[in-house]
């Protein structure tokens, strides 16, 4: 044996010569490549593509033509339910597929560039769907959502009234018990998506000797009931998304009750919750990485993405849509370890706000004059107007930026709840509305 290449007892190679190559396990295989390999096959062969790409805006949107787009989105959502690319997180055994938030992430991966028509369940899939799903009874739960997830049934929300709207709990609409169930009597207002709702969740007054918070019941209503009149509120962009719903002797039974009579703002806070967390993270949807994207694409077509000033307002946008990104990441990684987002969605739909807010600034001040008047046949010339007047949509919607601020501040911050005169006082006490104390 050469005098250098001496080997030890232990069958190592000495120092002076290079040690044997190892043969490490290999890298455990990603649990969600196949599955990601199987949604773009699916999308492939049967969704269709966003039309116009990234930048394009959408025009009015005629009821007609809702209306034929809502069929269609049921026939994909329907397929979507066959394929086994429907509720991937949602239990099994209400037509879920019971996979983790990796399986949702890739899937939407894969989908942004599709079209869905996923919009027209968002308050099914993100709001009234988890909430039956915490506190609905069984019986609701194998009746209504597997409905959702074969596109069957599309939901509204039924909270805001003409006089209870930021104070919810000061809502009207009543319920009157009789021997069959309730009878539904009022009107709601600011409903998106109740035109084309199958049903709806609605809270009603149904005790006013107790305090407002604590007469309160969540019902789900029959939109299609004869005794329920929908009528459109149109806004400054020509559309018409929200409604004023009136409801005059609807019937309801027992069965129809969300959670506990009398129980509705628990139910109600849930939803909002729910609501909240949908609208934070709503942005794992967006088509070519977000509308920092159609900005930086719209000031370079005007020639404007050297300009300073445009560049730091963009540069805004940016790290608006990052930060964002993270906030939804850390709300979705709550659900997944089993726990409620809480205040957390209110962060993150504070944040979407806010980054809508800046994205219509942005919009309108790199567009300049096209944000104001367009040729007729100019195609999606008008989404940056369209923009800039729906803009504070979401500071409003889902619960204001100042109502996010206040549970912001008292349950993170640790900050004193405001003064609240009315809270053990009798409803049918209260100056509220219409109503006077009798």
């Amino acid at each position: 044996m050469h005098p250098g290449r001496s080997r030890c007892h232990s069958g190592r190679v000495s120092d002076d010569q290079s040690p044997l190559p190892t043969h490490e396990a290999p890298a455990p295989a990603d649990p969600t490549h196949a599955f990601g390999l199987r949604v773009r096959q699916w999308l492939e062969e049967n969704a269709t593509p966003v039309r116009g790409g990234v930048g394009e805006g959408a025009a009015v949107l005629d009821r007609d033509v809702e209306k034929a787009l809502v069929a269609e989105a049921r026939v994909t959502q329907r397929a979507l339910f066959d394929a086994g690319l429907a509720g991937l997180t949602w239990p099994v055994a209400y037509g879920g597929q019971g996979l983790d938030i990796d399986h949702h992430r890739v899937f939407w991966e894969e989908a942004a560039t599709y079209d869905l028509g996923s919009q027209f369940f968002m308050i099914a899939f993100g709001t009234v769907g988890p909430t039956l799903m915490q506190i609905g009874s069984e019986a609701q739960k194998r009746r209504f959502i597997p409905a959702m997830l074969r596109g069957e049934e599309t939901w509204c929300q039924l909270f805001s009234e003409p006089n209870a709207g930021s104070d919810v709990a000061s809502l009207q609409t009543r319920a009157s018990q009789d021997d069959d169930g309730w009878l539904i009597n009022g009107q709601k207002v600011w409903t998106s998506g109740a035109h084309r709702a199958n049903r709806g969740a609605l809270l009603a007054r149904t005790d006013p000797d107790q305090p407002k918070h604590q007469g309160i019941t969540m019902f789900i209503v029959n939109m299609n009931d004869p005794g329920v009149e929908v009528r459109p509120l149109r806004q400054a962009t020509g559309d018409a998304p929200f409604n004023e719903v009136f409801f005059e002797n609807v019937r309801v039974t027992a069965e129809d009750v969300i959670g506990e009579v009398n129980g509705g703002w628990r139910a109600a806070t849930t939803m909002l919750m729910n609501e909240r967390v949908a609208i934070g993270t709503m942005g794992e949807r967006r088509v070519g990485g977000g509308e920092f994207e159609s900005l930086r694409a719209l000031a370079t077509g005007n020639r404007l993405n050297a300009d300073p000033v445009i560049r730091q307002k963009l540069v805004g946008v940016y790290i608006s849509e990052r930060i964002l990104g993270f906030l939804a990441a850390q709300v979705q990684a709550a659900r997944r370890a089993g726990r409620e987002p809480g205040a957390g969605g209110s962060v993150a739909k504070l944040s979407r706000a806010l980054l809508a807010g800046r994205v219509g600034a942005v919009g309108a001040a790199i567009a300049g004059a096209h944000a104001q008047a367009w040729p007729a046949d100019s195609v999606g010339s008008d989404r940056w107007a369209r923009a800039a007047m729906s803009m504070y949509v979401l500071s409003i919607g889902g619960g204001t930026n100042e109502i996010q601020r206040n549970i912001l501040g008292e349950r993170i911050l640790g900050l004193p709840r405001e003064p609240q005169v009315d809270g053990n006082v009798p409803f049918r006490e209260l100056v509220v509305g219409t109503q006077r104390a009798g």
